[in-house]
């Protein structure tokens, strides 16, 4: 299962956002402990969560070693002219939603993991909160 990660989701674990943190570390460690789950940011998610998690922690080498742990676990996609485009003719509200779910599509990724559900509009790849995909992976893998 691929699945793409959300920046909220990262950012709720870098920044220990209560009450999110826990659950964003499970989605991350899905990727750790079961081979068939693949973790995946789009790499215009890098920098924003580069960006508020400095401008929150004020310190780059922290980061930067955030950044570092992260990927061993978690693989960054690219993001393509294709996907900018299919993403405004979306028309969302939210702009790196939308951005978002075309990086998703394109890679034909199983799923986006996101704590906000109201802005993904399509249903063409599935939305999980991060306590739905840890469930449907417990069930699907019998972890």
């Amino acid at each position: 299962m691929d699945l793409l990660i959300d920046t909220n989701v990262v950012l709720d674990m870098f920044l220990e956002r209560e009450p999110f943190v826990d659950m964003s570390r499970q989605v991350i460690a899905l990727s750790i402990r079961c081979s068939n789950v693949h973790s995946f940011i789009s790499a215009s998610a890098v920098t924003d969560i580069y960006y508020i998690s400095y401008k929150n922690l004020k310190d780059h080498q922290i980061v930067r070693e955030k950044f570092k742990k992260l990927f061993k676990f978690v693989g960054v996609v690219a993001v393509t002219p294709e996907n900018i485009h299919d993403a405004f003719a979306l028309n969302w509200k939210d702009f790196e939603d939308s951005v978002q779910y075309s990086v998703a599509k394109s890679n034909n990724f199983d799923g986006i993991v996101t704590r906000n559900m109201q802005g993904f509009t399509d249903d063409e790849v599935k939305i999980f909160t991060p306590e739905e995909i840890c469930a449907h992976i417990k069930n699907i893998f019998k972890e």
